[in-house]
């Protein structure tokens, strides 16, 4: 691995810091709310799922209980 001193490594990474694109405030907030809308559409999916596992389990266990 090559060696380079300080100085050209700081060089080196405040160039590539400044190619970085940072998100706007409104894109930042936009992925926000989709983050928590998709959070809640699996909350709601699985609970869903949780439900009728739950009750067709205990419609089996009903039968032989």
């Amino acid at each position: 691995m090559a060696k380079t001193n300080p100085i050209t490594f700081i060089q080196q990474v405040r160039a590539e810091v400044s190619k970085v694109v940072w998100p706007t405030r409104r894109e930042v907030l936009l992925t926000t709310v989709m983050v928590f809308v998709m959070t809640a559409l699996t909350a709601a999916f699985f609970s869903l799922v949780d439900i009728l596992i739950r009750s067709g389990l205990q419609g089996v266990l009903g039968l032989f209980g």
